[in-house]
């Protein structure tokens, strides 16, 4: 029977892997494997949830106005430079859409967020990768020797997601200056919250900088609002207006708008929770260190374990294990394990303290 074809790119695709939820008739695991929030949302923001769910009936404001100025007056800059989407993915999707297409190069480095080599080929562009440097950070200089006239954006990851380190601001301004304008950066900035290095750049300030630089944010990771779906852009006016010409529209739901300003109108209280993660991200990666573990600078809500052709074997004593820990593992490259809470990081830090491969 003949079917209607797909796209031949559809077909070769690499496929998002979601984090490992264990097996639904086996002992309860640890799931550390999505970067989540560990800790459930705030009875402020269930009871903001529970009232919009009233209006679930109804079509959301299409703009997402209301969460649109809040986040541009958290980010101190005009409603007009704000793109909301259904998270962070969404938006750069958005804004792949509006930039980039058939013949275009998108660059960024490997590994990184796997979504990257996937939304950039639908759209029909060429992902070039640049592979990570020895201290698995982006090695901006081989990247900006790499733009030739077919790069049309470049999306760089800080903290880099799923190795951890920063880019720093000095070589970031070294990156710009050395980049045609006509080349978009997109600095996505999804675990900003959870960095304490200070020679990290700050998106914002330096957005007042460069006319071609685009910020991707989200409420998932530090808001906790992960099942709610929920992230924005920031960029010039100019630029913002062409990716909100791509939001699919109602994408951001009500429920998801009136939760984003109540995590605003509460961020000093769950910015306590930040700290606690942050302080237990120190205290993990010290542990693996001590245990023999190379851990590379983490600064998002996880750390990596770059054990490459181990990664599998890794990934499955861990879920094997009498209380299973899930982590993230990218086959070839290592693992990803998000900083759980206390009792879990002790769990966690138990299981790999006797596993003899260490790396």
């Amino acid at each position: 029977m003949t079917t209607p074809a797909p796209r031949p790119v559809i077909a070769s695709l690499p496929r998002y892997v979601p984090g490992a939820r264990g097996a639904a008739d086996g002992p309860e695991p640890i799931k550390l494997s999505s970067n989540e929030m560990p800790y459930g949302p705030l009875p402020s923001i269930v009871s903001v949830v529970e009232q919009a769910s009233g209006e679930m009936h109804r079509y959301p404001d299409m703009m997402a106005s209301d969460v649109t100025e809040a986040i541009a007056k958290h980010c101190g800059v005009r409603p007009a430079q704000v793109v909301t989407g259904g998270g962070s993915v969404a938006v750069l999707s958005h804004i792949l859409q509006a930039y980039t297409g058939l013949g275009d190069e998108v660059m960024f480095a490997w590994r990184s967020f796997e979504a990257y080599p996937i939304l950039t080929q639908l759209v029909g562009a060429s992902p070039v990768t640049v592979p990570l440097d020895s201290e698995s950070r982006h090695d901006l200089p081989a990247m900006a020797s790499a733009v030739n006239e077919r790069t049309k954006l470049i999306m760089l990851c800080s903290p880099n997601n799923p190795t951890g380190p920063t880019i720093h601001l000095d070589e970031f301004e070294e990156f710009m200056a050395a980049v045609p304008q006509t080349v978009l950066v997109v600095l996505d900035e999804a675990y900003g919250e959870f960095v304490r290095d200070a020679d990290t750049v700050d998106g914002i300030e330096a957005l007042t900088r460069h006319p071609n630089l685009v910020l991707l944010r989200t409420f998932s990771k530090a808001y906790g609002l992960a099942g709610l779906r929920l992230g924005y852009a920031v960029a010039s006016d100019e630029i913002a207006a062409n990716v909100r010409t791509c939001v699919t529209p109602f994408s951001v739901s009500g429920v998801a708008q009136a939760a984003g300003i109540a995590s605003l109108d509460a961020k000093e209280e769950l910015l306590e929770r930040v700290e606690i993660i942050v302080a237990e991200r120190h205290r993990v990666a010290d542990a693996l260190r001590e245990q023999g573990w190379t851990v590379p600078d983490a600064q998002g809500n996880f750390v990596w374990l770059g054990v490459r052709e181990g990664t599998e074997a890794l990934a499955a004593a861990m879920a094997g294990a009498a209380r299973p820990v899930l982590v993230r593992p990218f086959v070839g490259h290592g693992v990803r394990i998000t900083i759980g809470s206390p009792e879990e990081n002790d769990a966690l830090i138990a299981a790999l303290a006797d596993y003899p491969d260490k790396a």
